[in-house]
């Protein structure tokens, strides 16, 4: 069978169980092929080997019964990194970029910034990659999360990530930072999406906080100010209808210069304030 005719045949088998039915195939076969998906429709009459198609198969077996991508390729593409992805971190997401980006915009070149709950890295890393003169601390409760972080790190050459295991602040040593920035747990406990799709497979402590979601939330926005510089910036990513509530909190607490940002799908994403004791 070639690569058309295969990838033909999964698209009918996943439409039904996946919203991205083609790109999933893509990848999948891609995967196997060890080559890029641009290999497949430059070559669509080149034929797939039995072995190969034999391990495209039980890959396809596994995205039928639910399982991500991300977890059956071990990878993810994020920024401009290749990441790895395991059951013990959060899948990253395009919509967390805008944190990547807000974070480039009001970070100078000698930054020193916080990740909290770095999970794979993906935000620490990709900040890092873009700014090697800034220094960047990462931290994770899971140890397992954090391993993941840092093979992220040494895989992709990143050199000025520290990676300290830490619940949230718990574990830091005494310090000031310029910029922290969190893509905390903010779905609500209740909520019935935790038990559809993707996330079935993610960490619920990557995932859901408190009845409202928003109690991880809460927490960084009332303590990260004694971990601030004047003039340091928080920024959190949070949910789609969520950017009222967050921005009420950093006001609330004392933050200057509150906006929430909008990801390119138009929805609340990304909320940010100033800490200036002046």
């Amino acid at each position: 069978m070639n690569n058309q005719a295969l990838l033909a045949d999964a698209v009918q088998q996943l439409q039904t169980a996946s919203e991205s039915a083609r790109a999933d195939a893509e990848i999948l076969l891609a995967h196997c092929l060890q080559k890029s998906r641009t290999y497949l429709f430059a070559y669509p009459e080149t034929a797939v080997d039995s072995l190969t198609e034999a391990s495209f198969r039980e890959l396809l077996a596994e995205r039928l019964r639910g399982v991500p991508i991300a977890h059956i390729t071990g990878q993810r593409e994020f920024w401009t990194l290749n990441l790895k992805v395991t059951p013990d971190t959060l899948i990253p997401r395009p919509e967390t970029e805008l944190l990547v980006e807000t974070a480039l915009k009001l970070g100078s070149s000698s930054s020193h910034i916080l990740d909290l709950g770095t999970g794979t890295g993906a935000i620490a890393i990709a900040i890092a990659s873009e700014r090697p003169d800034v220094q960047v601390t990462a931290c994770d409760f899971s140890a397992a999360a954090l391993a993941v972080a840092q093979e992220n790190a040494q895989v992709n050459s990143i050199h000025n990530v520290h990676f300290i295991q830490s619940d949230w602040f718990s574990a830091l040593p005494a310090q000031r930072f310029d910029m922290i920035v969190s893509n905390p747990p903010y779905i609500e406990a209740d909520d019935p999406h935790l038990a559809q799709g993707d996330v079935r497979f993610e960490p619920l402590t990557a995932l859901a906080s408190g009845q409202d979601g928003l109690d991880d939330i809460r927490h960084l926005i009332q303590t990260a100010p004694q971990w601030l510089v004047n003039g340091g910036w928080l920024l959190l990513e949070h949910g789609y209808n969520q950017g009222q509530a967050v921005t009420a909190l950093l006001q609330a607490a004392g933050f200057t210069q509150v906006r929430c940002l909008p990801d390119l799908a138009g929805n609340d994403r990304v909320s940010r304030g100033q800490w200036l004791t002046d």
